[in-house]
């Protein structure tokens, strides 16, 4: 027999069936009437070509096949039951899953940080995999599910992807305590005479924020290009070098390194972060527990 010429939710009132051995009884616990369950009985009759039960003073009386069948099909409707359920939550506090998460370094120095005080509150298990995202593959890995969340400015990611804000921020300078800046607001012309560290970083969104930078004319007050955020903060707390960086970085990075900022002289775009997924893992729950764990990072 084709599992096609089969309604499974007959295996439900079979299995029923076999627990009370009453058709009164079956027909109240499914939430069904006697009749509905008399004609689910006859069909599976039909289906198995054996009376199934038979009719005693003490109730129906399985078959043979029937005692035969009774345990697979016990079996297959508790493993369905088992998947449905694992589907519709997820057990953040047992589980061991790895989270995969493509960002640019900015994303991963800052915003993984955020999320320690999270998993030291539950999901203490479940661990994170970040990689820098290369825009080739980004799309076939997230849609095969190698990578769970990408975070940043990535407008490659439109048709078949959700995405939501993360966080929004503005641009700071930021330098060591102690620097001429942190006695007074830097001028424009202030931060044109200084001596300057740019991150040359392959976030989209930071991307334009050097470029305007550069078309300022300040490429002549450059000492230091460097690829990544988490390499400022110790060259700026030993040196007089300046730096254009997020006021989120600015605000996590100050204290730990003895740097202190100000508001940027220069009109300077602000930028959003957002976090994307794909269309196939919208619902999935085990997908929506890390998205919501992200989102609820930043409050």
């Amino acid at each position: 027999m084709e599992l096609t010429q089969l309604d499974l939710n007959l295996l439900v009132v079979f299995d029923e069936l076999m627990n009370v051995r009453k058709v009164s009884v079956a027909a109240e616990n499914l939430s069904l009437s006697q009749p509905a369950v008399s004609k689910a009985l006859n069909r599976l009759r039909s289906t198995f070509n054996d009376p199934l039960f038979q009719r005693t003073a003490r109730g129906m009386k399985p078959t043979p096949l029937a005692e035969l069948l009774a345990g697979p099909i016990a079996y297959a409707l508790v493993s369905v039951k088992n998947a449905v359920n694992q589907r519709i939550s997820f057990d953040s506090e047992n589980s061991h899953d790895t989270f995969a998460i493509a960002t640019t370094d900015f994303g991963e120095s800052y915003l993984l940080a955020q999320l320690i005080d999270k998993f030291r509150s539950g999901a203490s298990n479940v661990r994170v995999r970040s990689m820098v995202y290369q825009p080739r593959s980004l799309n076939r890995k997230m849609e095969n599910g190698e990578i769970d969340i990408a975070i940043g400015l990535l407008p490659q990611l439109s048709a078949g992807y959700f995405q939501r804000k993360l966080l929004e921020s503005d641009y700071v300078v930021l330098f060591r305590k102690g620097h001429p800046f942190a006695s007074k607001r830097p001028s424009a012309a202030d931060f044109m005479q200084a001596r300057h560290i740019l991150i040359e970083s392959s976030d989209p969104g930071h991307y334009m924020a050097t470029t305007q930078l550069l078309q300022s004319g300040l490429d002549a007050q450059i000492q230091f290009y460097v690829s990544r955020f988490a390499s400022v903060p110790n060259l700026l707390r030993r040196s007089d070098l300046v730096a254009t960086v997020p006021r989120i970085a600015a605000v996590a990075h100050e204290k730990d390194f003895d740097l202190a900022y100000a508001e940027h002289p220069l009109p300077l775009p602000s930028f959003s972060v957002n976090v994307f997924w794909h269309a196939r893992y919208h619902t999935d729950p085990r997908n929506q527990w890390f998205r919501q764990l992200l989102f609820e990072s930043q409050i």
